[in-house]
């Protein structure tokens, strides 16, 4: 079947599927039935440490030069224990190698701590996120005793995303740990502490770089930060520990995951640093309890800054992704898939200009054609409501996550259009564009395919926002050895061609594209 392309202005247009939207459930959102299984993208694979070719179909521009790189978990059990959660998986990176039209693919398990120490054992060995290991049975009854009230140890599993440092790569995930790998042969080179360096128990996956290499990150928190040209914006989320959970964990035998919950009685709250003068602002931006992964950007125009996010209203699906709910099927896959909120492009207006003398009562938000608002409630507090970034099209296809732009010369600026995956099932089973004239989406789909997050490559003589490609991992449950690179043109949204892989794939989270001269 060839791939659909539809593009949605006014008219609702729902790609063909098995699974067919019903009626709006308790969570406002399109309730679908007979989703199909996925649990073979979540499923062990063995890697391809040497590059093998792969057979092309359609055409791939010979501009690109470059490898896709790839990070996430690629094996989900140690002889007969298995991980609960899905981001306990081992890290696995992934190397698209695109020259001349040709690629070439191979594959390596990230040699942590925690995987080296895992596989000489042949059990679970270091607590992950949802899993906690077990005491070795081979020690006698008291030290087992005893090893369940040590504390759990941050894992150095860097299974999230892959990130540049100064032009190195290096692999990361949410603790203190990261690795420098070597992007040509994806062997793992050497671990990193935060800790060693500067007072952080822990960092973040998402680091933001400006266009000098300048890099920022955040560390001791499970928030999330933004960044628009003068200032790093702080998400603190409704997202809660409770320690007493986290530091009996191991005693109780249940992973950390259990000591993170949602407490949708709290604001989320924007806090905004200058960065040049390292300065907190005094001024708080409060909205209701919302939960965010992932930014699409932030820019300052006009005594405002824009903060664009994908947003749920709801913040407990990290608790939703137990390797158990992945692999169900029938009824319950859809009660899972259907008991979720999903998260949808959201735009926040915040005032720059906030002071005493600033009236309250009054819509703050002077920006034409903007239906976001902002009110200034006490001297330090101002009071936002979004406002959406999509028409009403997007519901049919799941809302959009992983989502991704022109990185290297719109991040931190006015942009027009971004890109991410649409969610009609628990992973991404489209590619969407919108464009934010219009609100207009784009979408590529087919039926039993599952795209990765999209990575946009801009082409060498770019003029427009979208001259260039995205690049997308397509997996699919149904087929033995049928992953495939896909290269879409990113201003027509056209599939210009694909690189067929016959290896298998588990379903990802995040990559980057590493250019060569």
């Amino acid at each position: 079947m060839p791939p659909v392309k539809l593009e949605v202005s006014d008219a609702t247009i729902t790609p063909s599927s098995d699974a067919k939207p019903k009626q709006l459930n308790k969570c406002n959102q399109l309730e679908l039935k007979g989703l199909e299984s996925i649990a073979p993208l979540v499923r062990s694979v063995e890697e391809t440490p040497e590059p093998i070719a792969t057979e092309v179909c359609g055409t791939i521009p010979t501009w690109i030069r470059g490898s896709l790189l790839r990070n996430g978990p690629g094996k989900f059990e140690f002889g007969n224990q298995h991980y609960n959660h899905w981001f306990d998986g081992m890290a696995m990176l992934h190397q698209f190698k695109i020259e001349d039209g040709k690629v070439t693919y191979r594959s390596r398990f990230l040699q942590s701590d925690a995987y080296k120490k895992n596989s000489e054992r042949d059990r679970i060995m270091v607590s992950e996120f949802g899993t906690v290991a077990m005491p070795d049975p081979c020690k006698n009854f008291f030290l087992r005793f005893l090893s369940r009230f040590e504390m759990i140890e941050a894992t150095d599993n860097a299974s999230v995303s892959f990130v540049k440092y100064k032009g190195d790569c290096f692999v990361s995930t949410e603790t203190n740990y990261m690795y420098r790998v070597d992007p040509e042969s994806l062997e793992t080179q050497n671990k990193v502490d935060w800790t060693k360096f500067i007072a952080v128990n822990m960092a973040t996956a998402h680091p933001h770089t400006e266009p000098d290499g300048t890099t920022y990150n955040m560390g001791n928190s499970y928030g999330r930060k933004a960044m628009s040209e003068n200032y790093v914006v702080f998400i603190e989320q409704p997202i809660k520990m409770d320690l007493l959970k986290i530091v009996t964990a191991k005693l109780r035998g249940k992973g950390i995951s259990e000591g993170v919950y949602w407490d949708p009685k709290q604001d989320t709250v924007f806090h905004l640093v200058d960065k040049h003068k390292g300065q907190t602002s005094s001024v708080k931006f409060h909205t209701k309890a919302l939960s965010v992964f992932h930014q699409i950007n932030a820019f300052e125009e006009d005594g405002f800054l824009m903060l664009d996010m994908c947003c749920s209203d709801n913040g407990e699906a990290i608790n939703n992704y137990l390797i158990q709910n992945l692999r169900k099927s029938g009824e319950a896959l859809d009660q899972v898939y259907n008991t979720m909120y999903r998260a949808f492009p959201r735009r926040f207006v915040l005032p720059l200009n906030v002071t005493n003398n600033t009236p309250t009562g009054v819509n703050l938000n002077t920006r034409p054609a903007s239906s976001a608002t902002s009110f200034k409630t006490a001297i330090d507090k101002v009071v936002c409501q979004f406002e959406d970034l999509h028409g009403e099209d997007l519901y049919e296809y799941g809302g959009l996550e992983f989502p991704q732009i022109n990185y290297s010369k719109f991040n931190t600026r006015p942009y027009r259009y971004f890109y991410g995956c649409g969610f009609r099932h628990l992973v991404g089973d489209s590619l969407l564009k919108i464009d934010l004239e219009g609100k207009k989406v784009k979408v590529w789909y087919q039926k039993g395919l599952f795209p990765s997050e999209p990575v946009f490559v801009p082409s060498p003589e770019a003029v427009e926002e979208d001259d260039g490609v995205i690049l997308s991992v397509v997996v699919t449950p149904t087929e033995d050895k049928s992953t495939f690179l896909l290269v879409l043109d990113a201003k027509t949204w056209e599939e210009l061609g694909r690189a067929e892989v016959p290896v298998n794939i588990p379903y990802g989270f995040h990559g980057t594209f590493n250019t060569t001269a």
